[in-house]
């Protein structure tokens, strides 16, 4: 399948959500990090990103280990913290 969509061109949307990269990137971007008004001067990075992500979901689940943080880290690892960054450095002013 994969090939006759790179055939007909239609792999770059295939796996867009919303005109980020995927699901995963939308709802962190947009439920997460959405909220956070960073500035130049934070000196943002994909891992400060990851971090408040990591610490966001983490925190607040109820067992350190188990079924859900096995999830949300599946979850998680589809999230293209790149993209985010740069949506983030693209809207300083």
């Amino acid at each position: 399948m994969n090939t006759v969509l790179k055939t007909l061109g239609l792999m770059q949307t295939v796996n867009k959500y919303n005109g980020w990269t995927n699901y995963a990137t939308w709802r962190v971007n947009l439920e997460i990090l959405g909220d956070i008004q960073f500035v130049e001067d934070d000196n943002v990075s994909v891992e400060t990103l990851e971090e408040i992500v990591e610490s966001t979901v983490f925190d607040n689940l109820p067992e350190k280990n188990g079924l859900a943080t096995d999830y949300a880290k599946a979850f998680l690892s589809e999230v293209n913290y790149y993209e985010i960054l740069k949506h983030i450095q693209e809207n300083f002013e």
